[in-house]
């Protein structure tokens, strides 16, 4: 085992010692060593109720011959860090959590691993860094969060809580309504009941085979979801007392090409949050697969989008999913046009193809069939053209039609918080795209989601007239005509960093396109003006980031080495 390297051999009586300080006997150092990496952290609705499900796993790696380590990792709630300098630890969070897992896994020896997480950026951190440490991994969420219900019987998520504040300041509604919102949208525990970041990177690992069928589904704090949780660390322990499965199942093994193909086709299918792309460049690259945004518009043209989940809809939550079939259904249905998705390794043993092949939709009003799909062309899209020469992500299943193929009048701001003050006093109109800039990796830093920004649009009732164009990113929660993680960003000097007032923008998404219809030489001439604006940082976190980080297009991932 890779854990004797501290529990084997004379010259390892002190490590002995230092283990038994933790209740270990004799009989434990022939047992394999599993870390059980909770993400436990009080402040976060999808993530207090960790302790108990770490008590879950633990006790029954015990029962199954195994030694559980549980240890924690950091965890930044975006909806309460949205809107304020806090949404800048946001992303660089991931880093924090990917270097943690390594750390602590591989200081330790520990022989395989089972993740605990539940909400954005700690999925793909947990990710990152297993594959670092690349041994027998499974991934267990705290499971998704209910939807809330008002007093009329209508269901809400957390969507429309942001939302509301537009409303609510274009006198839509008042003060007594926006505060039922505000006490109805969260009513218990879980990752939040729409398909946002956390939601859809949990379906994410299902469709890669990391985790088992319903662990992006399942409700949280449900029998279903503990057995879920009990089932995992069964396996694990399977897996670690046999040196064959113990290198069969090593997560680098699962986590292939194919497998990162196959959660783009889920990805897509079921309208995905467009974090995920962000997510999945940098998994991707810590996995060693070449997987580049192009790849994502090839396989977007082949998956039909099944499924309208909240925001994309009102009125559907992810426990609707688990209800009618949940991502098994999905993936065995989009596979009916033939080929789409890849017969790869699974944690559980069986392939992907022998998992999905008797899973059907229960009910077609959720999940709907091929012949029936919202669209036969998946739920992102990359865009490409002067204003994003390397990219630009849009959530093409969350936005009506009219809006798939624009042009409009650029209203320019240099920051969020700018773009909100300028959206609250009416500075933009229908017919206009507004541009949020300095936002990215490198400018923001740390590329901060823009929620605040897209909710006031769509609770003005601009939602269907007004583009939103940013090298920041968005929230799973946004839906719209908002395109995000436009590379290069302006901090590095890209297109976007010489948008004017007034400049005409083209948005057509059918086509993939995203042009600034300004001509070259106007574009040179403001380019010999160009200054870049920095901003004043005073974490050193922040600073070290900045200098590190590497722009959207690429994952927005931290260098190893420097230029």
């Amino acid at each position: 085992m890779r854990s004797d390297t501290i529990k084997k051999g004379h010259s390892r009586t002190p490590h002995r010692s230092l283990l038994r300080g933790v209740g270990l006997k004799d009989e434990d150092f022939d047992k394999p060593f599993i870390g059980v990496a909770n993400s436990h952290i009080d402040i976060i609705p999808g993530h207090y109720f960790l302790p108990e499900y770490g008590k879950i796993v633990k006790e029954e790696i015990r029962k199954a011959g195994g030694v559980p380590f549980e240890f924690n990792t950091i965890g930044v709630d975006d909806g309460i860090a949205m809107g304020h300098s806090g949404m800048l630890y946001s992303l660089p969070s991931r880093e924090l959590i990917a270097d943690c897992i390594e750390t602590v896994m591989n200081a330790h020896k520990l022989d395989a691993m089972i993740c605990i997480p539940n909400c954005d950026k700690i999925v793909p951190g947990m990710l990152m860094g297993a594959l670092r440490v690349n041994v027998p991994t499974i991934f267990v969420s705290g499971g998704p969060m209910l939807a809330g219900t008002l007093n009329d019987g209508s269901r809400i998520g957390l969507s429309q809580v942001f939302e509301a504040i537009g409303a609510y300041e274009a006198k839509k509604i008042d003060k007594d309504k926006l505060y039922e919102i505000e006490c109805k949208a969260c009513p218990s525990g879980g990752s939040c009941s729409g398909m946002f970041t956390a939601n859809s990177m949990n379906t994410l690992c299902e469709a890669m085979g990391i985790a088992l069928p319903g662990n992006g589904t399942i409700p949280a704090l449900t029998k279903e979801r503990e057995e879920l949780l009990r089932k995992a660390a069964r396996r694990i322990v399977e897996i670690a007392l046999d040196e064959a499965k113990s290198e069969k199942f090593k997560m680098k093994n699962i986590v292939n090409h194919k497998a990162i193909h196959n959660a783009f086709v889920v990805d897509m299918a079921m309208g995905g949050s467009t974090n995920t792309v962000l997510h999945m460049l940098a998994i991707a690259k810590e996995a060693d697969v070449d997987f580049n945004l192009k790849n994502i518009n090839e396989i977007a043209k082949n998956v039909s989008h099944l499924t309208k989940i909240a925001p994309a809809v009102t009125n559907v939550f992810m426990e609707d999913i688990n209800r009618a079939g949940g991502v098994s259904a999905v993936m065995n249905e989009v596979n009916k046009r033939g080929g789409i998705i890849y017969d790869t390794l699974t944690i559980t043993g069986e392939s992907t193809i022998e998992r999905i092949k008797n899973a059907s939709i229960k009910d077609t009003a959720i999940i709907h069939t091929n012949e029936t799909a919202y669209s036969q062309t998946g739920g992102l899209k990359i865009l490409y053209g002067n204003l994003a020469q390397e990219g630009a992500v849009i959530k093409a299943g969350a936005m009506v039609e009219g809006m798939k193929n624009f042009t409009g009048s650029a209203v320019v701001f240099d920051s969020q918080d700018e773009a909100i003050t300028g959206i609250s006093t009416g500075k933009v109109k229908s017919g206009d795209v507004v541009i949020i800039r300095y936002e990215g990796p490198k400018g923001g830093p740390g590329m901060p989601e823009m929620l605040s920004p897209t909710s006031l649009i769509m609770g003005m009732g601009l939602g269907e007239s007004v583009a939103l164009v940013t090298d920041g990113r968005f929230s799973g929660a946004t839906r719209g005509a908002c395109i995000g993680h436009v590379s290069p960003e302006a901090a590095e000097g890209g297109i976007i960093a010489l948008v004017e007032n007034g400049d005409q923008i083209k948005i057509d998404v059918n086509n993939g396109i995203l042009e600034l219809l300004v001509n070259q030489e106007v574009l040179d001439a403001r380019r010999k003006k160009w200054q870049p604006k920095c901003k004043k940082i005073e974490s050193k976190w922040l600073k070290r980031y900045a200098l590190l980080v590497g722009n959207a297009s690429n994952g927005a991932m931290l260098k190893t080495e420097l230029d």
